[in-house]
């Protein structure tokens, strides 16, 4: 019989990575560490999703704009030299998409959440404040848009980028939320196409 074993310089990386995943699987861990730097490593590499990419694009909006269709399912952040990053995102479902131009008029990281009274409502089991963190709906970042209820944010659902399932926010994998968050700034024009 013959024992395989692994060289030791893979040993080091290998129970590291085996102790970080150990990390990130309990909720619970996570709620130690739910904001800052380690909580955004922990919480973005183990969400999937429809695959962030840049592509030609040829539009008549300025780069640094925002455009999100609904029937792609799709945000779109306008670069310069006829280009733009586009990420999956999840809509509004039926009865719940809009389309307008909007502005963005703050940004946060790991946010507070409090349903509005429209979806309290509609759901009076939902909690009437979170803080932010890993459990929170609105997940690692928010982009809110002008007065609206509306935000662009991230999500612990990962698994519904590319559906219609929100009350109207656009929805995003945390990795990709943080990514826009870095590049888009207060006052940035965010369009939503039907």
């Amino acid at each position: 019989m013959t024992r395989l074993t692994a060289p030791r310089r893979l040993l080091k990386p290998l129970l590291t990575a085996a102790a970080l995943l150990t990390l990130a699987a309990p909720a619970q861990a996570l709620s130690l560490l739910d904001r800052g730097p380690i909580a955004d490593f922990l919480t973005v590499f183990r969400q999937q999703g429809v695959p962030r990419q840049t592509i030609g694009w040829n539009s008549p909006y300025k780069p640094g704009t925002v455009v999100i269709s609904t029937s792609q399912r799709r945000l779109y952040y306008i670069l310069p030299n006829q280009e733009a990053v586009q990420y999956g995102v999840g809509v509004g479902r039926e009865g719940f998409s809009w389309a307008g131009t909007k502005t963005v008029t703050m940004k946060k990281e790991w946010p507070a959440w409090r349903p509005p009274e429209q979806m309290i409502k509609r759901r009076p089991d939902l909690p009437r404040y979170m803080a932010g963190g890993n459990d929170n709906p609105l997940g690692a970042r928010a982009l809110y848009l002008g007065s609206s209820l509306y935000r662009i944010h991230g999500s612990n659902e990962p698994e519904t980028i590319g559906a219609a399932v929100s009350s109207g926010c656009i929805r995003m994998t945390n990795r990709d939320v943080i990514d826009l968050y870095d590049r888009v700034k207060v006052g940035t024009k965010v369009v939503v196409l039907p």
